[in-house]
């Protein structure tokens, strides 16, 4: 057998491997780009101002009611799981509303966009509703 004919089962399979390694997360699924709004927070509307964004692949950040954040989102769509949340760590008189929120999105499971509707979800229900206006 010729050494090209011995080399290309090796060679498609590292472009399988490849060509995988592709991102699957939620932002290759129309959150990138965006600038979220979270409107609602446990089926209740959500008056402070919130934030999410998907800068990168396997990134989120944003900005809670009181402080930036940061943390890693690496499981393929429509899974979620927002990895350890780093924030600043000023304080503002909208604390309860920020825990309630960065509590809901390191419990979120699930993530669904539609459009300019995003929707991050558990097993017990929605957590979150966010709306962007791009």
């Amino acid at each position: 057998m010729a050494p090209l004919m011995r080399c290309l089962p090796l060679a498609v399979a590292i472009g399988i491997v490849a060509g995988c390694q592709g991102d699957e997360t939620i932002s290759a699924y129309g959150a990138a780009d965006k600038t979220w709004q979270l409107t609602e927070l446990g089926n209740a509307p959500f008056n402070p101002q919130a934030t999410l964004s998907f800068p990168a692949p396997g990134q989120i950040s944003g900005q809670g009611p009181c402080n930036s954040f940061t943390a890693s989102q690496d499981v393929p769509y429509p899974w979620f799981r927002a990895g350890p949340i780093a924030s600043t760590r000023m304080a503002c008189p909208d604390m309860a509303a920020e825990t309630a929120f960065f509590t809901a999105l390191s419990e979120a499971t699930l993530s669904e966009v539609l459009g300019n509707t995003l929707i991050l979800s558990n097993d017990d229900g929605v957590l979150l509703v966010f709306r962007s206006d791009g």
